[in-house]
């Protein structure tokens, strides 16, 4: 059901029945280490390129859930999912591989909660009982692709992230018990003229700050209502951003409810620039991290609010801004 302008309410509240998170060496020393599934210490997992190797975190995270659930690959309808690669080749090479019915998103880092509010809306319409909704993510492939290979050895400035090296997935279902997803939010392009890869959070955070504002006015409840609110991916530069923005709009989210998970993934002592990024960094957080603490009764009422940049090493060759989005999900307990 729709609720007033962009957000729609799922009735049945459809169950995230069992999750996970797959992450490689340099998560493992993160401070959410023991919310992942399978940690690798090894970014090429075996494989002849870091491509390949990123399917297979993919696939990982997807078998894991749905073995975590009790069921077989046999018995789940549909995989939706979405990556940073072009033509989304992560999340089709390990649809291949799972053999499930797919369906590809591209929503850059918002893809997590994307592909989530697609697969909640397909079981709250009754075209499915389970659904596995995932996205992932590898730090050297990305880099290749949207800025320079790691070995060229460029230095970075402060406002720029380190992309997660991991893959999340929830299997989603019509009964069950757990979380549950109560609504989301499908937010709109904002750009404010930001051309600069090296700067995502300044980027993205306008677009947070747009799908939250319309969230709460859709739906006519205060920040408050939530225990946890989590931006996806904008990393300390971007979250101070939409604090800011969100202040000015008139709202002000405690700090103690308001967070990012890209601040919250790896240690200070990691040399991670403004914090993480990529679509598994609110991919593996929300399956791995936020889910745990759901389950253990340490968290009830959790939004999530991934973020995403809508460009291409085509678009930022043509001198073109980087269009951003951000997608909602609130999930409770």
């Amino acid at each position: 059901m729709l609720q007033g302008k962009q957000t729609w309410l799922f009735q049945s509240k459809p169950f995230i029945a069992a999750s996970a998170a797959v992450g490689g060496p340099f998560e493992a020393k993160g401070l959410l280490s023991k919310d992942f599934d399978i940690l690798h210490d090894d970014v090429w997992l075996g494989q002849d390129s870091f491509e390949k190797a990123e399917k297979v975190l993919l696939q990982e995270a997807c078998e894991t859930a749905i073995k975590k659930a009790g069921l077989k690959k046999e018995q789940v309808q549909f995989f939706i999912s979405g990556d940073l690669m072009n033509q989304i080749i992560s999340s089709s090479f390990a649809a291949r591989a799972l053999g499930i019915p797919y369906l590809g998103v591209f929503g850059a880092c918002s893809s997590s909660m994307e592909s989530l509010a697609l697969a909640s809306f397909i079981i709250d319409n009754k075209g499915a009982d389970y659904i596995v909704a995932g996205a992932s993510s590898h730090n050297v492939s990305a880099e290749k692709q949207f800025r320079y290979p790691t070995e060229y050895g460029g230095q970075k400035p402060p406002t720029a992230q380190w992309t997660v090296t991991g893959a999340g997935a929830g299997l989603i279902s019509s009964k069950g018990s757990g979380p549950r997803i109560v609504c989301a939010t499908i937010g709109k392009i904002v750009d404010k003229g930001i051309s600069d890869p090296f700067d995502m959070g300044t980027a993205m955070a306008p677009a947070a700050v747009d799908t939250l504002l319309c969230h709460f006015n859709d739906l006519g409840i205060d920040p408050t209502y939530y225990d946890l609110i989590a931006t996806g991916d904008l990393g300390n530069v971007g979250h101070a951003i939409a604090s800011d923005l969100l202040e000015k709009s008139g709202m002000k989210i405690p700090p103690g409810i308001f967070t990012d998970c890209g601040t919250l993934i790896y240690s200070k002592d990691q040399p991670v620039m403004s914090g993480a990024s990529g679509c598994a960094c609110s991919a593996t957080v929300t399956y791995g991290h936020f889910m745990n603490l759901m389950r253990k009764g340490d968290l009830r009422r959790l939004l999530v609010v991934a973020t995403g940049a809508l460009h291409s090493p085509i678009s930022y060759q043509q001198k073109e801004t980087i269009p951003c989005i951000a997608h909602a999900v609130s999930i409770e307990i």
